[in-house]
């Protein structure tokens, strides 16, 4: 996140679960060598490392990864490469036993500016191009509006249901509010740390292991692990492309509470929202969760399943001044 000028906040999301390995595999046991080797790839790198008995999270220099035994997560800004990992990814789990996929999701808002990307990610089609040449069955979705706020999402189409409860929920807000940016810049705070009381960040899930980074001049990343719950927020407070971030896995009946925390902590003037939930999830109705977020409307809404295994809902919401 280095300079104040623009930076592509949106990132690129790609989640890999791999079938149980017969021989007791774990990605965990993939050592620093290997993920700095994938990550530089990417053109990213590892600022700092949390671990805990299920869950590895590593804080980079463009957003974040999670590894547990079988379940890969890597987000990245800017202009990285992210898919640029994937065939060293999949040679790193078959060097600890895992020999099969069983369910890959990669996803993405619409980029402001696309054409500043490398040219493997400067258009989804580019992007369903290169995934179907490492993986069958793909399915490649686009939700929202084609001239305004979409996201695109590539999954695999099979019927192998999981016996593991698994939830996501992803916030990505634009146009915050410039007070709240300001305090995303290093001329007001020190460190990650302050930042993270001062606005209030480090109370959404009081137990996790919290490990947070502001960077200079701008910008701010933080990662929290408690158990085999994470959450992350990046944000990228330079008024041309303010954007920010929020992701978690954290079971809940309902997210609802959470959304209007997370909404009242940055004030943003648009927020597209994303919520994955699958059969064993104990989230009650998720196109029921966000009816209804006080001081914004709701201006779209889409719900899908997916594999017979995932219901997804969209929504979009805008600052409402009436």
């Amino acid at each position: 996140m280095e300079g104040a000028g623009f930076f592509e906040g949106a990132e690129k999301l790609l989640e890999v679960w791999f079938a149980p390995s017969k021989t007791n595999g774990d990605l965990r046991s993939i050592n620093r060598k290997g993920w700095d080797e994938l990550l530089q790839l990417v053109k990213c790198q590892v600022i700092s490392e949390r671990h805990c008995k299920q869950m590895d999270g590593y804080l980079l220099s463009e957003s974040s990864m999670y590894v547990t035994e079988r379940r890969f997560i890597l987000k990245t800004c800017g202009q990285t490469t992210l898919l640029s990992a994937l065939d060293l990814l999949l040679q790193l789990a078959r060097s600890v036993g895992f020999s099969e996929v069983e369910n890959i999701f990669y996803s993405r808002k619409n980029f402001l500016r696309p054409g500043l990307q490398a040219m493997s990610h400067r258009s989804f089609e580019q992007e369903v191009e290169t995934l179907d040449s490492r993986f069958s069955n793909g399915a490649a979705y686009i939700l929202g509006r084609l001239n305004g706020d979409s996201w695109f999402l590539y999954t695999q189409d099979h019927d192998k249901p999981s016996d593991t409860p698994d939830q996501t929920l992803e916030l990505l807000m634009t146009g915050l509010d410039k007070d709240v940016a300001r305090n995303f810049y290093k001329d007001k705070y020190q460190n990650g740390g302050e930042v993270t009381r001062a606005v209030g960040i480090h109370e959404l899930i009081p137990n996790a292991d919290i490990d947070a980074h502001l960077f200079a001049p701008c910008g701010y990343s933080l990662n929290g692990i408690d158990g085999d719950v994470y959450y992350t927020i990046h944000v990228t407070p330079q008024a041309e492309c303010s954007y920010a971030s929020f992701e978690t896995n954290v079971p809940k009946e309902s997210y609802a509470s959470m959304v209007t925390t997370v909404m009242s902590v940055f004030k943003p003037e648009r927020l597209l929202c994303t919520l994955f939930t699958n059969k064993q999830s104990i989230c009650l109705s998720p196109g029921m969760t966000f009816d209804k977020i006080l001081g914004y409307k709701r201006v779209d809404n889409q719900m899908m399943q997916l594999n017979n295994e995932y219901e997804l809902n969209l929504s979009v919401y805008v600052k409402d001044y009436s």
